[in-house]
């Protein structure tokens, strides 16, 4: 078990983990994902200690391994990692690279060792290339003798670090295949990666990082289909957002149209798509802001890549009203025309207590 308590890392200009926190049990296997810098690969090298965290405790079952008096060699024959550079020996054959850590590390014969790295190298299939040497193997093969390397020690936790991100796309397949058999053999695994299918296949934990820290830590199903916070929502849909506030009746509405409109033909929104997201956030706001004494207006617009679907989340100030049904019947047709959905909700505990929600035609 993995245990870590209000692990920060700092670096001079920038600090990826503010505050992790987190159990990893024996034979979880946890796929760790986030946009690019929220900190999981220096996550895993402040686990094997690669990173010295600024502070913070990390405990491998029952011994702090960020204590100093810890013996840290020691602890890194339990944890194995694979990086996203395979990192083999060029003037070594490959069963060599593989034999060598048990051979140096634990004092395991050579012959014991040779029969293991056989085993191994057979396991990923890559037996007929013991007597190789790394500059005659592509790119998927080294890696995967980078993985029967790790194994040769017989850790009981491997960690990941983007493992097929260095790879030409159609060498990424042969490496998952071992990865995948590996998952079931109940080590404890986390793995760095952005394939989000083959980290939901994987997977009995999902963290996603943001935020300085493990912003949602679930099962694959919950995290990938029904997320419970905002970030990872529009991460794992892979959402891209426009947010827009106003705060004045004297409001450029013109200008918001033109943001709507760039920020569409950033996105690649299907142009009916956004023609109908200007005109019901043009219908919505008339509706709303001059009805208003201070009005306080904030709307985000949400367009799914995955779903290749729209939806608008307008939120604003005043008593309950749900501006929409209180239209005219010719704005109604408008919205209508736009819109396949409308939901309004009031919550009076919030700053902005009206909700309309829209889904878009």
């Amino acid at each position: 078990m993995i245990r870590i308590e209000h692990l920060r890392k700092e670096y001079p200009n920038v600090t990826p983990l503010k505050d992790v926190n987190a159990t990893i049990n024996d034979g979880d296997v946890i796929s760790v994902i986030g946009p690019s810098g929220t900190g999981k690969s220096t996550l895993l090298r402040c686990i094997n200690q690669l990173e010295k965290p600024t502070s913070g405790r990390v405990w491998l079952d029952d011994v702090e391994i960020t204590d100093p008096a810890c013996n840290i060699n020691e602890v890194r024959k339990k944890l194995g990692m694979v990086f996203q550079s395979f990192n083999l020996f060029g003037h070594r054959t490959i069963v060599e690279n593989v034999m060598l850590p048990p051979v140096e590390l634990l004092g395991t014969s050579r012959q014991e060792a040779y029969d293991e790295a056989m085993h191994l190298l057979r396991m990923v299939g890559l037996a007929s290339k013991a007597m190789n040497y790394p500059d005659e193997l592509s790119g998927g093969q080294k890696q995967r003798v980078a993985i029967a390397r790790t194994l040769a020690m017989d850790p009981e936790v491997i960690l990941f670090d983007e493992p097929t991100s260095a790879l030409d796309p159609t060498m990424v397949s042969e490496v998952q295949a071992v990865i995948r058999e590996l998952a079931t053999t109940g080590k404890t695994i986390m793995i760095v990666t952005h394939e989000m299918a083959f980290a939901r296949a994987i997977c009995n934990r999902v963290f996603y990082m943001d935020e300085g820290g493990i912003y949602e830590d679930g099962a694959p199903e919950q995290v990938f289909d029904n997320p419970h916070r905002q970030k990872t929502k529009r991460f794992v849909r892979r959402l891209k957002v426009l947010e827009l506030s106003i705060r004045d009746k004297d409001y450029d509405l013109l200008g918001m149209m033109s943001e709507i409109e760039k920020y569409a033909l950033k996105s690649q929104i299907p142009p009916e798509q956004s023609y109908h997201i200007q005109l019901t956030f043009e219908e919505i706001a008339l509706l709303i802001v001059p009805n208003l004494e201070n009005p306080k207006v904030d709307a985000v617009i949400e367009w799914s890549e995955t779903q290749k679907s729209a939806t608008i989340e307008i939120r604003y100030n005043g008593q309950a009203s749900d501006v929409t049904a209180k239209a005219d019947e010719i704005v109604k047709d408008v919205l209508r025309a736009s819109a396949s959905q409308i939901e309004h909700s009031y919550d009076e505990t919030d700053e902005l207590p009206n909700q309309i929600v829209v889904t878009i035609r």
